[in-house]
C-alpha cells in the first residue's frame, strides 16, 4: 500500500529533515513551522511516525531516560527525504499552476444565467 502524505505528515518529515527529534521535539517542530496551525496530538504523532516507519521514510535512532521517561528519537531515512523532495516538488507545482490560473482569471465575469 502507497503511503499517503498528509499535510501532518509532511510537517513531521519537514521537522526530521533538520535533525533528529523525539516525539515532544517533533511537535514543537511542527507547530513552529506551520504558524501554530498545526498542532499534533499524541495519538496523531505516533500513528504520523508508525505509518512513516512502516514505509521506509523514518527510523528510531536512539532512546534516552530523562526524568524517569523514555525518550525515542526519530530521523529521516534516505527514502524519507527522497519522499519529502517529491512532495515539495509535487507542492511547488500545485502552487504555481494555482498561480497562473488564478492570474488568468477575468476581473469581472457575467452572473450565471445572465449573459
Amino acid at each position: 500500500m502507497a503511503f499517503r502524505m498528509s499535510e501532518q505528515a509532511y510537517y513531521v518529515l519537514l521537522s526530521l529533515a533538520e535533525e533528529p527529534r523525539h516525539g515532544y521535539g517533533i511537535v514543537q517542530a511542527v507547530k513552529a513551522m506551520s504558524d501554530d496551525r498545526v498542532r499534533l496530538g499524541a495519538g496523531t504523532l505516533y500513528g504520523i511516525l508508525d505509518r512513516l516507519v512502516e514505509a521506509g521514510y523514518t527510523e528510531a535512532s536512539g532512546e534516552i531516560v530523562v526524568d524517569g521517561r523514555v525518550r525515542r528519537y526519530y530521523r529521516l531515512t534516505p527514502d524519507g527525504m527522497a519522499a519529502l523532495t517529491a512532495e515539495t516538488a509535487r507542492l511547488t507545482d500545485l502552487a504555481s499552476l494555482a498561480r497562473r490560473v488564478i492570474a488568468a482569471r477575468p476581473t469581472s465575469r457575467p452572473a450565471l444565467g445572465t449573459a
